[in-house]
């Protein structure tokens, strides 16, 4: 087990480098800021000394030695348009964008579950042809069209629900949260709703047809055999089973979802990473741009090592070590 992760850290620390050398590149080739941050009007001199101030009149190389260095001190440079540090604007946002994200997935997870295992167990009725048919919808529509259809009918039509903003938040431990106040909740519901309706279907589509892969299974007849109940076999050793491919995907998809939650975040107008990103890139914030994708590459790569453990702990037969059998 010690080993594993000591392996997977140094997989981990190659990645991350070759990750920073990658995005660094491709932002400091497109564009250049200091055409949309100073006065149209500003003459040569004016311009140069801008670049300057940014540190752009260096050779790529040596703003990349630098980017590096400072980014092993934790950081990252400071933002071109507001002069604060890029990573504490990243902070600032992180929790909104984590609230939504993890709200998406446990709503995914509540519906997603037991629509799958309903379906899986009783496939040839109506009403799990019509989770399949809704699945289906889940993946085909665009998300920002579900944004658009859900802001109309809840929103403007019936006005149940508030079709923006994040509303009242309270403040734990540092942070803000929105979900512990009733209007927090009331402007989290239609954002966190779209965010999971794709996870929602690809949950329900996972569980589903590892309920009929399983089902047949020697050690579920076997545990039919010994007497045990329809709940326990169900719920304990079919649903420990299936649950592995869940995991994987939800691993990945956490990770995903924090990093392109920019359309939902954006035509609600929630204010997270998402939103940040999106307003840095249409002034070419590049410190901004930059802190965001590294963030979100470490969650990426912590989820990943995260999910492979959990592995273990779902079906003893994965070997984390990797000794032989």
């Amino acid at each position: 087990m010690t080993i594993y992760v000591v392996r997977r850290f140094l997989q981990s620390v190659v990645v991350l480098f070759v990750i920073t050398l990658l995005v660094f590149l491709s932002v400091n080739v497109i564009g250049n800021p200091v055409d949309i941050l100073i006065d149209p009007e500003c003459d040569q001199a004016c311009r140069a000394q801008a670049m300057r101030n940014f540190g752009l009149d260096r050779p790529l190389h040596e703003q990349y030695m630098v980017f590096v260095w400072n980014a092993l001190h934790g950081d990252l440079g400071d933002s071109f348009i507001s002069k604060v540090s890029a990573v504490k604007l990243i902070l600032e946002r992180l929790p909104a964008s984590l609230e939504l994200t993890i709200c998406a997935l446990l709503l995914a997870l509540v519906v997603g579950i037991p629509t799958g295992m309903w379906a899986g167990l009783k496939p040839d009725t109506t009403s799990a042809k019509l989770i399949m048919g809704l699945s289906t919808l889940g993946f085909s529509v665009p998300g920002f069209w579900i944004a658009l259809i859900m802001i109309i009918v809840f929103a403007v039509e019936l006005g149940w629900l508030p079709s923006s903003g994040r509303g009242e938040t309270v403040e734990v431990l540092g942070f803000k949260f929105s979900f512990l106040t009733p209007n927090g909740l009331y402007h989290l519901i239609l954002p966190a709703a779209t965010l999971s309706l794709y996870h929602m279907a690809l949950i329900t589509r996972l569980v589903r047809a590892g309920v009929r892969e399983t089902i047949f299974l020697d050690f579920i007849k076997f545990a039919y055999a010994k007497g045990l109940s329809r709940q326990r076999v169900l719920f304990i050793h079919l649903l420990k089973n299936i649950l592995i491919p869940v995991v994987t995907v939800l691993g990945l998809e956490f990770g995903g979802l924090l990093a392109y939650a920019v359309v939902t975040e954006t035509v609600f107008a929630w204010p997270g990473m998402g939103k940040l990103l999106l307003e840095s890139i249409n002034v070419l914030d590049r410190p901004v741009i930059v802190a965001y994708v590294m963030l979100i590459v470490v969650i990426f790569i912590t989820i990943n090592l995260l999910v492979d453990i959990l592995y273990s702990l779902l079906d003893p037969r994965v070997r984390l070590s990797g000794a032989p059998k």
